[in-house]
């Protein structure tokens, strides 16, 4: 067996090539090896960690992977996170650990893995270590919790964010290449802004919520924190999904788009607050400038109803909801508790039902003025957070200003958005300066697609590991979607194209067929329409690839007049597709128009001889 290496930083195709480049026979041995060298090698005086496993609770996953493995003949690409290890935060449950939620009173050993665990265990990868967070997940600072302050990846005198801060440390000094955290007001995203990486909050019940010690169920989520955006929506993809013993977990409807535009319109919050940083202001300006140069269109809008409903979360009965979910500590071992932890949810016995439902009804005004306002843009840009403060300032003012951390953070999943945080430039003094984008709920997928090209176009170092980005492999089809290649009035520019961007199909690539397809001008059709039909001396014929939301797809194959339909393309690289075909009844009085390699080219061919 080859002798295991230090794989500090490394991303998931980076892990993946690891392993499939090891002898079939022995990489269950190296995955032990492996792993086994890397917890050995975990400081545990290091606290962002709570919980490390002993060498028996390791042995225990790597029989567990031998069986997938078995299970799967041997075929990786059955196991797509084949010996990768990942963290989890100390408010989700990994089966025969102990669970704390960083209060040592509270501790249980969990009985099974939480779901999200399951299915990450499921595709292969492997739990390394529990992390610290702010008790109860109360706090966006990382200061809140008995084992410690976790500090800054890029200076130690500055808080890391919260309240995952653990799962974002270790992400961000390429100790693993992701880790779970959780989001209820922000916490997967503020710490991936103050550490450099990226942070998904998922759409609330994509990730189920099933082991997971509840902050306030209706606005809870798991969340991804990892090096690049490609790794966090491949992780996102492989743990989410339906659970029906998740009271809140929801189906996906499939109807939203792929990715954005290329030239996408953006929102951005007018007379945003820094809370007195410059830098921060400096930082969010230049990501701004970073954006236009990419092609996104930037348009200011009024951020009050943002603003006010943000302000719900901890100055209203919205605080209740964490009273109920340690109602049995508050009142049977109070003094066990953070004493700033145990001041904010002791704060929701002074509500009423009454109370509880007025809030709800403003929370549902706000929400729906807020996603009526995103609908006119693509998504709404913020920065991660306004400000970052030192733990000497944190320790003056533990209220303020982890409220001030929440200002563009704590909306979100009251108003049932999808949010990304994505590492920007570092700020003048050399911390991290993040920005986040904000979408409708189910446009995950879509964020994912533009937010690997900021990376891309950055070309920033991993979070705090001085690794360069890698090459990325793109975002593999989603199960959402279904690509389809178009060969004629469909054509960007065309006249039939409205039927798919009017559905949501965003264009994914242009390419052409593999070399056994002839392209034939239909006679007597309005628009113009050509057909393609296989055949053994064809040739490669040029077509686009556009994703179309699934629950879509029925609507615009409703739409496809006869002869043409809806069948299986072969292309060039050997993928198979769906894409129009013809029948060959209409091929009579039709013309051979192969010679021209496209639809576009003869078009452009016939109206230059009119």
């Amino acid at each position: 067996m080859t002798q295991p290496v230090k794989q500090h930083g490394f991303t998931l195709s980076e892990w993946q090539r690891y392993y499939q480049t090891q002898p079939a026979a022995e990489r269950i041995a190296c995955v032990a090896a492996t792993l086994s060298q890397l917890v050995a090698s975990l400081d545990r005086n290091d606290n962002a960690w709570i919980y490390l496993p002993d060498a028996r609770q390791c042995e225990a996953q790597y029989q567990q992977l031998a069986q997938r493995l078995a299970a799967v003949a041997g075929d990786l690409s059955r196991l797509p996170l084949f010996g990768v290890p990942f963290a989890v935060k100390d408010n989700i449950d990994v089966g025969g650990w102990p669970t704390s939620a960083a209060c040592p009173a509270f501790t249980y050993q969990a009985d099974e893995d939480a779901a999200v665990v399951a299915r990450l265990r499921a595709a292969g990868a492997v739990v390394i270590g529990k992390t610290n967070l702010d008790q109860f997940a109360t706090g966006l600072v990382g200061t809140r919790s008995p084992y410690g302050a976790v500090v800054n990846s890029f200076n130690p005198q500055y808080v890391s964010g919260g309240s995952s801060s653990g799962s974002a440390s270790v992400v961000a000094r390429g100790l693993t290449p992701f880790a779970l955290g959780t989001d209820t007001a922000g916490s997967g995203r503020v710490p991936a802004g103050f550490n450099h990486i990226v942070g998904l909050k998922p759409t609330k019940g994509w990730l189920s919520n099933r082991g997971v010690v509840p902050a306030c169920r209706l606005n809870d989520c798991v969340s991804i924190f990892a090096l690049t955006v490609a790794d966090a929506a491949c992780v996102a993809e492989l743990a989410g999904g339906y659970d029906a013993d998740d009271a809140y977990s929801r189906v996906n409807p499939q109807t939203a788009p792929a990715d954005l535009p290329a030239a996408p319109r953006f929102a951005v919050p007018d007379a945003p607050s820094f809370c007195g940083d410059p830098q921060a202001e400096q930082a969010f300006q230049a990501a701004l400038t970073q954006l236009r140069e990419g092609g996104a269109q930037l348009e200011t809008i009024d951020f009050t109803p943002f603003r006010q409903l943000a302000q719900q979360l901890y100055e209203g009965p919205w605080v209740a909801e964490r009273t109920v979910a340690v109602a049995g500590m508050l009142s049977d071992d109070p003094g066990a508790m953070n004493p700033v932890v145990r001041d904010i949810v002791g704060n929701g016995l002074r509500y009423s039902a009454c109370d509880a439902y007025r809030a709800e009804y403003l929370r549902a005004e706000l929400a729906r003025e807020i996603n009526r306002l995103l609908a006119q843009f693509d998504a709404l840009v913020v920065p991660t957070s306004p400000t970052i403060r030192t733990l000497a300032e944190m320790a003056q003012e533990p209220v303020l200003f982890n409220s001030q951390f929440g200002t563009y953070t704590n909306f979100t999943n009251l108003a049932d958005l999808s949010a990304l945080a994505l590492p920007g430039a570092l700020r003048a003094d050399g911390l991290p300066a993040g920005i986040t984008l904000i979408a409708p709920a189910w446009h995950d997928r879509a964020l994912a697609a533009f937010g690997q090209r900021w990376q891309q176009q950055l070309g920033l170092s991993l979070g705090a590991t001085g690794r360069a980005l890698p090459a990325q492999p793109p975002l593999a089809p989603a199960p959402q979607h279904v690509r389809v290649a178009v060969v004629g009035a469909h054509l960007r520019g065309m006249p039939l194209n409205a039927q798919l961007t009017q559905r949501q199909a965003v264009l994914a690539e242009q390419t052409t067929t593999a070399p056994c397809y002839r392209l034939y001008a239909l006679a007597d059709t309005q628009p113009p329409k050509p057909g393609l039909v296989k055949t053994e001396d064809g040739a490669a014929i040029e077509v686009e690839l556009w994703d179309i939301p699934l629950a879509r797809f029925g609507e615009f194959v409703a739409e496809v007049p006869p002869p043409l339909g809806i069948g299986t393309l072969l292309l060039a690289d050997g993928r198979r597709v769906k894409g129009f075909i013809c029948e060959p009844w209409a091929l009579a009085g039709a013309t051979d128009i192969t010679a021209f390699g496209g639809w576009r080219a003869y078009r452009a061919g016939a109206e230059k001889e009119a």
